[in-house]
């Protein structure tokens, strides 16, 4: 095996990006800085799914758009397929951009409306000068049946479109230059639960089919835990843990991660669970907490939580977790991962059962 098929896809250390506030009249006035995103640091290898989580506003979207440098990092490095990209020229940026795509959040808005489906998806191939005409006709076809849509879609608009058709529209834009990573910023949080899991399983048919390499950013555990291979869960704009999939699932260390984990909503009513509830809101990344950033609603908190900032600890088997004493907290209570989706290939199929009988 040589060197490139090892080197990690993308590789993060020390991510951070402040933005400035600013008043007065003309704005010249630095008054302070949002600390969105705080010292982050991930991989993701080729073929794997990391999946990104927290709550809104904890800085998983920004590191998104770092990663793919849609905005500047304040510091940090962000290295693809081995190659530094946080200080890149525009020039070579943009050669660079055809091997790293994003799938925006919202469906509506991510799509030109003046431009037909075959136009959107022929963009990012002439932007890049990729094929000839002709070429690039053939291709947005085969990227409709791809993605599980007809040829004669490419001369209809995007409010023609359901909002799963329309998602579908943007992961073939996403592949139309053959990326080796794809940033997938909340995907499906913005579809009915039906459409969720085609969206969900069409993601993976891709990753085998092409060995594609997926930063998922979202805040439905249930949905994450079929899809990724590692979860990183972010709070107030740091990593608090990152583990496998099922070490995470099963044996959450953070006290914050319990706490997300115990909300995941069981599908049958009449089981009772325990909660693990936080009091307070989140902090303001304006003037985050000194310290441990979730001390202000750790139940387990200790005084040296609101002194000194804890640093992401080896756990084992590759499970690292930014808690001071992690090792002597009681044991979380077992989490539901079934969620609103439930067992998304059981989910699916009932669905195109249905399908099938009222078209039947």
């Amino acid at each position: 095996m040589n060197i490139a098929e090892t080197t990690p896809v993308l590789q993060v250390d020390g991510l951070v990006k402040h933005f400035p506030v600013s008043r007065g009249l003309i704005r010249r006035k630095v008054i302070g800085m949002v600390r969105a995103v705080e010292g982050v640091s991930f991989e993701i290898a080729r073929g794997e799914t990391l999946a990104l989580v927290g709550e809104s506003g904890c800085g998983k979207s920004t590191t998104g758009r770092l990663v793919l440098r849609l905005m500047d990092p304040t510091a940090g490095s962000v290295r693809f397929k081995g190659e530094e990209i946080a200080t890149l020229d525009k020039n070579a940026l943009r050669r660079l951009r055809r091997h790293m795509q994003i799938i925006f959040q919202d469906p509506y808005a991510s799509l030109n409306p003046r431009m037909t489906v075959g136009e959107i998806l022929a963009e990012p191939m002439a932007v890049h000068d990729l094929h000839t005409e002709a070429e690039r006709a053939t291709r947005v076809r085969e990227l409709l049946d791809v993605v599980g849509l007809l040829p004669e879609h490419a001369r209809r608009y995007p409010h023609q479109f359901s909002g799963g058709q329309r998602q579908r529209i943007g992961i073939a834009r996403a592949l139309a230059v053959n990326p080796d990573l794809i940033v997938c910023d909340e995907p499906v949080s913005a579809l009915d639960v039906s459409i969720q899991a085609q969206i969900v399983n069409l993601l993976q048919n891709l990753q085998q089919r092409f060995g594609l390499s997926y930063l998922f950013i979202a805040h439905d555990l249930a949905v994450v835990k079929h899809i990724s291979d590692r979860v990183a869960v972010m709070y107030l704009g740091q990593l608090v843990e990152i583990a496998g999939k099922r070490d995470l699932y099963d044996r959450p260390l953070h006290p914050y991660t319990q706490a997300l984990l115990s909300a995941i909503p069981r599908p049958d009513p009449s089981v009772r669970k325990e909660r693990v509830l936080l009091a307070g809101d989140v902090p303001s990344p304006f003037a985050p907490p000194p310290g441990c950033r979730f001390h202000t609603r750790c139940i387990h908190a200790q005084p040296r939580c609101r002194q000194e900032q804890p640093e992401l600890r080896d756990a084992g088997n590759g499970h690292r977790v930014a808690c001071h004493f992690y090792e002597t907290l009681p044991k979380p209570p077992a989490a539901s991962t079934e969620g609103s989706l439930g067992k998304l290939p059981e989910r699916l199929a009932a669905f195109e059962a249905a399908k099938a009988a009222r078209i039947g």
